[in-house]
């Protein structure tokens, strides 16, 4: 099957530029002007800009948490992500303590066999033991992993201390993998929200109380310490704080590689919502780390904009009502998680490029480039050039939609963008040399999706 773009303004993360683009069989074959079409269905894209496929660094389709499972799979999240322009994934594999890494990973395999998109995993490595250590090199010789997730956070279920990352960290490090980490000091967590609920606090708002910036930024702070006395990279997921960002920037400053993940959620919704008279509402917000006062929005941004923080995902793990009805007695039981990846580019399109606060160029870093680079996925995603996966978005600029449940194409019965227009919109998206999303008709498969297979830097 062949496919020529042509008519729009090509941006990568270097530079926009005019010119045309011809997918063969799922590969981009040339990219040029005044193309030969040879028989290839051709695609407008007048007054568009043509970008590389979203890269969603950071979904959990049908986890299992906190007593329940996330709604949205592997085929309606993907599929949902066609919707936003988004056409990759790397979701996260999470066994228990004790656990094998290997037989976890080999599950969430299985169930990833439906997805539409593209997808691939982090492995989170919850306890540390010699199995622990022979198994990271099995996941990165045989099944291309190139990062581990580490949860400084929940206490008495998947949280490391800070021996397991020692050890995980210099493990990694040898076999030329990444660390992640989910920066929340969880002893503070944990003392907080017993210490909340012996006061009376219940509701959704000791939610945030429990989890103040102070144990971000901490949490930060150490485990960038850790990777600094290891001399080896580490990526800090879902920064929500002015004082995460700040540790992170001081440490690039003094010439540490840290990477910084920011959510757009995070980036536009406040913290009042934990406040809302409707505790069914404020309760749908609740997410780890939690919605922070506006003040911090701005570090987010100044963060991304100066290059402090390198990529936007959105942590998509969808719960509905009757889920999050569970917590309501208790604001500890409010299984934690929130939808976004359907809306992930226009929102950081219309708050971000439009009001001019990044560049096209650097929104398709933020949203692509930066995370192929990061988690070995170039060449193969994140640019536009000959041999990369025909994974394009034509991306009209002017275009609007006002964000919503009802019309959302997302699993679960709660949109945390409820009501916002924003301009920007994928008009056609295409994965792997398919259009997969065109002027609002979804056209996603179940199982095309492929598993990446990356290769550490």
């Amino acid at each position: 099957m062949k496919i020529l773009i042509r008519g729009g303004l090509i941006t990568t993360a270097e530079r926009s530029f005019a010119g045309e683009i011809l997918c063969t069989d799922g590969i981009i074959t040339a990219v040029g002007d005044n193309l030969d079409p040879d028989g290839a269905a051709i695609v407008d894209a007048a007054g568009c800009r043509v970008i590389p496929g979203g890269i969603d660094p950071h979904t959990h389709m049908e986890l299992p948490f906190m007593g329940t499972v996330a709604t949205e799979d592997f085929f309606t999240g993907t599929a949902a992500g066609f919707a936003g322009g988004n056409t990759s994934i790397i979701d996260f594999v999470i066994p228990g303590p004790g656990d094998s890494m290997l037989e976890a990973f080999r599950t969430w395999r299985g169930w990833a066999e439906k997805a539409a998109g593209d997808y691939a995993f982090h492995v989170a490595v919850t306890s540390w033991s010699e199995r622990a250590h022979e198994e990271m090199g099995i996941l990165v010789r045989d099944h291309g992993v190139t990062s581990f997730k580490h949860f400084m956070a929940y206490k008495g279920a998947i949280m490391v201390d800070d021996e397991a990352m020692l050890k995980s960290f210099a493990r990694a490090k040898a076999l030329g993998a990444i660390c992640n980490v989910h920066a929340e000091n969880g002893e503070a967590v944990a003392y907080l929200q017993k210490k909340l609920l012996a006061d009376g606090v219940t509701g959704p708002e000791g939610h945030p109380l429990s989890r103040p910036p102070s144990v971000e930024g901490e949490a930060a702070q150490r485990a960038i310490a850790i990777a600094g006395l290891l001399e080896m990279p580490v990526y800090i997921v879902h920064v929500s704080t002015a004082e995460a960002t700040e540790v992170i920037s001081r440490a690039r400053n003094a010439g540490q590689k840290v990477y910084g993940e920011v959510l757009a959620q995070h980036l536009v919704v406040d913290e009042s919502v934990y406040w809302n008279k409707d505790v069914t509402f404020a309760a749908a917000h609740v997410m780890s780390p939690p919605f922070r006062h506006k003040s911090h929005q701005k570090a987010l941004w100044a963060g991304l904009a100066a290059g402090s923080l390198q990529t936007t995902a959105t942590d998509h793990c969808c719960f509905c009502a009757p889920q999050k009805a569970a917590g309501l007695g208790a604001f500890t039981k409010i299984p934690n998680g929130t939808a976004g990846i359907e809306d992930r580019l226009s929102v950081l399109w219309h708050h971000g490029v439009a009001a001019g606060v990044l560049t096209p160029e650097e929104f398709v870093a933020v949203t692509s480039t930066n995370t192929a680079r990061i988690f070995g996925l170039l060449p193969r995603k994140g640019i536009i050039a000959p041999g990369a996966d025909a994974d394009l978005v034509v991306w009209d600029p002017a275009a609007t939609r006002v964000i919503s449940a009802k019309t959302h194409h997302q699993n679960v019965d709660f949109n945390v963008f409820e009501g916002m227009r924003v301009s920007g919109v994928a008009r056609t998206t295409i994965a792997n040399g398919k259009i997969v999303w065109h002027d609002g008709r979804l056209n996603a498969i179940r199982g095309a999706g492929q598993y990446l297979h990356r290769v550490v830097g």
